[in-house]
């Protein structure tokens, strides 16, 4: 044993928090492997499986050796159907040179911040807020500044709100529509409103974008770059596979952004990661040119998903002391717990103690007083779970 104490371990490693969402994940399938009967909506992701014609893609590229080194952003062919694609979906005019494909959507967000932001820089981040936000913030030496919307307003950042949370310090605004954790979209004129104060104070804006394609109700995702060439400009859209093509583990995100800022996340990639698996990419140029098929595996997918969602949300609407508003993109609810007098932590450790079903504590995404449930999980699951969830509240209130 050293008799000299060893140095500490770096400031990031001790200011760094673990993902939250990923842990309470992980202690429900721990007490499923031991035997509990427990019904978890922690979980980020869809419960679908990939697409058969994308495994296939994917299959075919290992079997024609596609297993080596490729262009740090990417292989061509992908990068210029995701160029497409955008053209396609939203008329927005992009070079492959501007798309990098990283390895995650979480990677494109980090590689974005890193590129645009100095040790010192604040960055505002609407809250409630994807878990990761502040923690990537705090790993490029910026300072994550968070702002709430509540239920109250649809859990929307007005543009009031963020000129008053821009300083002389600020460089970046982190935007997510539709959200998670509450499934809240933007519509084009708020969007607008707040583009303004970006405009006006000269910010960069983080648009995450990868729910895109999970709306419900005539919601429309809006694509943050197609508002003006000013927004144009200054916006860098990170998005990926992950949700839309229940593609979680295959770790393939995006970024399409202004060619500076692409060139500048190529470099960072390129002393981190190197690029994104190689076989990985060709099941996802499959996802993008497969139109047809593509799109009958998302249709299926929205459908159940629309379907639960508005079974969690009844279920949940009919617990005294529970208010929801319904989501109207991702595969999240948002509820409010807080009549129950319970700080979301303590809410969500008794929950899964006393009945096993695994939610997340609002607090991890800067929310207190409401927890999130995921309605990407079985129908059986939702009706399990809201019942013994309904009889733990029972007991709150009594």
């Amino acid at each position: 044993m050293p008799t000299v104490p060893l140095l500490p371990l770096s400031s990031w490693a001790r200011n760094i928090s673990p993902s939250p969402t990923l842990a309470v994940d992980a202690k429900a399938k721990a007490l499923a492997a031991a035997g509990e009967d427990v019904c978890s909506f922690a979980a980020g992701e869809p419960d679908f499986d990939t697409p058969q014609h994308i495994k296939e893609a994917c299959i075919a590229a290992l079997q024609a050796g596609k297993t080596k080194y490729v262009a740090t952003n990417g292989i061509e062919d992908l990068r210029k159907a995701i160029a497409e694609s955008y053209l396609g979906t939203y008329g927005l005019k992009v070079t492959p040179g501007q798309v990098i494909v990283s390895p995650g959507g979480k990677f494109s967000c980090y590689l974005a911040i890193l590129a645009v932001c100095s040790p010192g820089d604040e960055v505002i981040i609407p809250a409630p807020y994807w878990v990761s936000y502040p923690e990537m913030v705090k790993l490029a030496g910026a300072v994550p500044r968070t702002v709430l919307a509540t239920d109250k307003t649809g859990f929307r950042l007005t543009a009031q709100q963020l000129e008053a949370a821009v300083t002389p310090r600020t460089r970046l605004i982190i935007l997510n529509s539709p959200s998670n954790p509450t499934g809240a979209v933007y519509s084009r004129a708020e969007l607008e409103s707040l583009m303004a104060v970006a405009v006006r104070h000269n910010l960069y804006v983080l648009s995450d974008e990868i729910y895109e394609h999970l709306t419900y109700d005539g919601h429309r995702a809006t694509c943050l770059a197609t508002l003006s060439p000013e927004a144009e400009a200054r916006t860098i859209i990170a998005s990926g596979f992950s949700k839309t093509y229940s593609m979680t583990g295959w770790r393939l995100g995006t970024i399409v952004a202004p060619a500076a800022i692409a060139k500048a996340v190529a470099e960072i990639q390129s002393q981190t990661s190197s690029n994104a698996t190689t076989f990985a990419q060709y099941g996802a140029l499959a996802a993008l040119r497969e139109k047809d098929k593509t799109r009958a595996s998302l249709e299926r997918m929205l459908t159940a998903f629309d379907r639960r969602r508005r079974l969690l949300h009844a279920r949940l609407s009919a617990i005294p002391g529970i208010t929801c508003v319904l989501a109207e993109g991702a595969f999240y609810l948002f509820p409010n717990i807080s009549s129950f007098g319970l700080t979301s932590l303590e809410f969500c450790g008794r929950l899964l103690e006393q009945e096993k079903v695994a939610v997340v504590p609002g607090s991890a995404f800067g929310a207190e007083g409401y927890v999130r449930l995921s309605y990407a999980t079985s129908d059986e699951t939702i009706e399990k779970g809201v019942a013994r969830l309904a009889a733990f509240c029972g007991r709150l209130k009594a």
